[in-house]
């Protein structure tokens, strides 16, 4: 999951500066996140893994740091042949 977590990082850095974001990192209480950035980041997922973000994914504590984003994708691809 490294490699997953790299690319999650390589994208969140084009929006956070030269902030150096930690894995486990609350990326909404750094306060860098609107709506429009929550949607990219939601097409992001889901174009870069293959993976259907439902409804009910779309929850804050699936996207609120690099560690959540790869729990949710370990999840999704989990389930995915089941």
């Amino acid at each position: 999951m490294q490699e997953t977590k790299v690319k999650i990082k390589r994208f969140l850095a084009q929006f956070f500066g030269n902030h150096n974001l930690q894995d486990d990192e609350d990326i909404f209480a750094l306060g860098f996140v609107n709506s429009m950035f929550a949607m990219q980041l939601v097409l992001f997922i889901e174009k870069e893994f293959q993976v259907t973000i439902e409804n009910e994914d779309l929850d804050f504590e699936n996207f609120k740091s690099i560690n959540a984003i790869v729990k949710l994708l370990e999840h999704k691809t989990t389930f995915v042949g089941a």
